[in-house]
């Protein structure tokens, strides 16, 4: 009789709490997050709007006659495209993609659109993860997207060591959105690993820009990689802050109380401390940029900015509700204020008039930026005790195995000990080229 006189107590607790969570969800707004961040410039986020119209332009089936272009056109030359795949050319096995060589701007361009509410088999993907199953380079990944990037590495490598070899001056850039951001997430890392099967080229050669991605990574690789790998998440989308694993998202979205019940239980009971020691937890990947386009609260939109940094705690861990929340996901909006932000960009520089001479030298100043940003990211997450290969206090798995080193970059970030000084981890990060600069190495 008295266990049964506190269960309604219990359950007005428990409803007072989810109260209070939903009270300061709707409260915590996305600029706060990356406020602290630095201010990118437009030399370093020139190639994203670029990189949305060729996403898109893979949802034309003739792209000669598009049926869907934006403003402006797609800027795709169609005597370019090297290969282009469809659903039923991968089988299922991964979004459509296609090889684009432009010319205009030296790159070799792997373009993957995002997930088709259509098509069973894109949900298969997205789905195909479990925590903890997948051990990837001395971290963990998403099970279902390694499973396609390395789909499309076996298949096409040949043809991009080709193209690389008879372009030596062109970059190799992977490009995606959402479901293919994270496969590109995964061919960059394979890439990265596999050079020699792609002529040897330099790292420095190969960079991915994850627009609008799913945590698809561990945050030891999600730092590593953060050199190549490049995540554009505008003002609220969900996907990046989203932690409860994708399945039950898309389960409870006719029941989006179950759906804030998870995650309610998930961020009380889940310290932060133990949320980055835990090895197997997923995080949007490489360095991030985030476009900011809404004043909180605010209808109206603001003049945009775009912050960027390479954070080790503070990677967006917290749903944003708002009405935008799912609208900031769409690549057509992304792509629309991506294009409104480098004009921003590019209209204070030209205000600001800056000889061409001093334009070089500052291009190089934010390389050297970012690679000190980088360092230091590599830093904090040796201080912050991010594991490499070891099971939290919290958790029903079993001990995890003691994982293989990074393939590239050699590093084991269990192998350092907090008493080692950061110049013997720069030392094996990095190596002096032939003008004395630091660079990260390759083997």
């Amino acid at each position: 009789m008295s266990v049964a006189c506190c269960i309604p107590i219990l359950e007005c607790v428990y409803c007072l709490a989810c109260a209070r969570w939903v009270w300061k969800k709707f409260l915590y707004t996305a600029g706060r997050e990356s406020e602290n961040w630095g201010l990118a410039a437009a030399s370093e986020f020139e190639p994203v709007p670029r990189l949305c119209r060729y996403i898109l332009s893979v949802y034309e089936e003739d792209i000669r006659n598009p049926n869907w272009a934006p403003p402006g056109g797609y800027g795709v030359n169609p005597d370019w495209i090297i290969l282009k795949k469809t659903h039923i050319d991968t089988g299922g096995r991964v979004t459509p993609y296609m090889i684009y060589l432009d010319h205009y701007n030296a790159e070799i361009v792997v373009a993957i659109r995002g997930l088709t509410l259509a098509k069973e088999s894109d949900f298969l993907v997205l789905f195909d993860n479990k925590l903890g199953q997948t051990k990837f380079d001395g971290g963990y990944v998403h099970n279902g997207l390694l499973k396609a990037a390395q789909w499309v590495f076996e298949g096409d490598s040949e043809i991009l060591r080709e193209l690389l070899e008879r372009y030596p001056d062109y970059r190799l850039t992977f490009g995606g959105h959402s479901l293919g951001a994270g496969v590109v997430t995964m061919l960059t890392i394979l890439a990265i690993k596999n050079l020699e099967k792609l002529g040897n080229i330099e790292r420095k050669r190969v960079r991915c820009y994850a627009i609008a991605p799913a945590r698809c990574i561990s945050l030891n690789l999600a730092v590593r990689y953060a050199d190549v790998i490049n995540s554009i998440v505008l003002q609220d989308d969900f996907l990046p802050r989203t932690t409860v694993a994708l399945e039950d998202v898309f389960k409870s979205i006719f029941c989006f109380p179950c759906l804030l019940c998870i995650m309610c239980l998930k961020d009380t009971c889940t310290l932060e401390e133990k949320m980055l020691q835990d090895p197997r937890r997923l995080y949007a990947p490489g360095r991030l940029y985030h476009i900011i386009v809404r004043k909180p609260f605010s209808l109206g939109k603001i003049s945009p900015t775009v912050r960027t940094a390479v954070p080790v705690d503070g990677r967006f861990e917290r749903i944003v509700f708002s009405r935008n929340m799912t609208s900031d996901h769409g690549i057509i909006w992304i792509l629309q204020e991506s294009r409104r932000a480098l004009d921003a960009l590019l209209e204070k520089e030209h205000i600001m008039d800056i000889p061409a001479e001093q334009r070089m030298e500052r291009q190089a100043s934010i390389a050297k930026e970012h690679r000190e940003e980088h360092r230091a990211a590599l830093q904090r997450a040796v201080a912050l005790d991010v594991p490499q290969a070891y099971s939290p206090s919290y958790g029903t798995f079993h001990e995890i195995e003691e994982g293989e080193n990074s393939h590239r970059t050699g590093v084991s970030f269990e192998s350092f000990d907090k008493r080692k000084s950061w110049d013997e981890l720069a030392g094996r990060l990095f190596e002096m080229d032939g003008s004395a600069r630091a660079v990260l190495r390759n083997s």
